[in-house]
């Protein structure tokens, strides 16, 4: 989909619904903690089919591939190498089987390398180009329909994914969206008013709040943004603060109905596109949804 078909797409609808959690959801549905959902593409992929479903049936306008650590360094991590290209396909492929026949977005998920990059880390810019490249390339082959950079917490990663993507595609739809963990900031300590001035001028079509610290804090982010960039704002917050449980699993604190009552503030101060990240079920979408749509 074209940034210009996406942004007349939003602008019919005035607030899209995203979808909420596949980490914290796919726990739930008995994957064990420590394990990447990637995994269940191969072990479960029932399992991601019918969140996607679960999602899509809540009343989600945008839900997103279980790609989030699909990218080459990742998926060492969960001894997935040398199927990059088998991870990113397999998981749009079930996302489009849910969604064909409505008008439900594929978004591919993009997320951080999971490593830091030069001078805090190893990672030179050229290498991060070239892990943001070699798998936008096989999520634009596999059919989304849009991309999401998200939970980035580095100027320096985003700027290059999002130059990765536009290498490959400079009309597919883009959004870039920032983790801000410590509050009001990144973990690297950058503030929403630093990413609204760089981001203003990149060809991305929805600059990002996504996962974080606190609904509070969320909202706080989410008004400073949106002072600063017209661009629309893509915000999916945690669903509360979470709570470790015996298993290492979390809880959170927010229940759907507080989700749905927050989402109309959302709203009001800005948000275009809303959804949730970790804790996020499908019954808060459903909340979401009901403010969102009246039904």
């Amino acid at each position: 989909m074209k940034s210009s078909d996406f942004l007349a797409f939003l602008n019919q609808k005035q607030t899209l619904v995203l979808d909420g959690a596949t980490g914290t959801n796919l726990q739930k549905r008995g994957l064990p903690v420590g394990t990447a959902p990637e995994t269940w593409l191969f072990e479960n992929p029932e399992a991601i089919s019918n969140l996607y479903s679960d999602f899509v049936q809540a009343g989600s306008d945008i839900i997103l591939t279980c790609t989030f650590g699909g990218n080459r360094i990742r998926l060492a991590h969960a001894n997935l190498t040398e199927k990059l290209s088998e991870v990113n396909q397999t998981a749009v492929q079930l996302a489009k089987t849910v969604t064909v026949g409505t008008d439900v977005l594929v978004a591919g998920s993009l997320g951080p390398t999971g490593e830091m990059m030069q001078p805090f880390g190893t990672l030179s810019e050229d290498e991060v180009f070239d892990i943001y490249q070699q798998q936008t390339k096989v999520l634009i082959a596999a059919g989304v329909d849009l991309l999401v950079i998200e939970t980035q917490f580095d100027l320096n990663e985003a700027q290059a994914a999002v130059r990765a993507v536009r290498s490959l595609d400079a009309d597919i739809a883009l959004v870039c969206s920032f983790s801000y963990d410590r509050g009001v900031r990144t973990m690297m300590g950058v503030k929403p008013a630093q990413v609204a001035e760089i981001f203003n001028n990149l060809t991305v079509d929805a600059i990002g709040i996504n996962c974080g610290k606190s609904l509070e804090d969320n909202l706080s982010v989410l008004r400073t943004l949106k002072e600063g960039t017209s661009k629309p704002i893509w915000f999916k917050p945690n669903a509360g603060m979470p709570t470790a449980n015996d298993d290492g699993s979390m809880s959170y604190d927010v229940s759907p109905d507080m989700m749905g009552e927050n989402a109309k503030l959302w709203i009001t101060e800005g948000a275009r596109l809303v959804g949730g990240c970790c804790g996020t079920s499908p019954e808060h979408l459903a909340a979401i949804s009901k403010v969102v749509k009246g039904k």
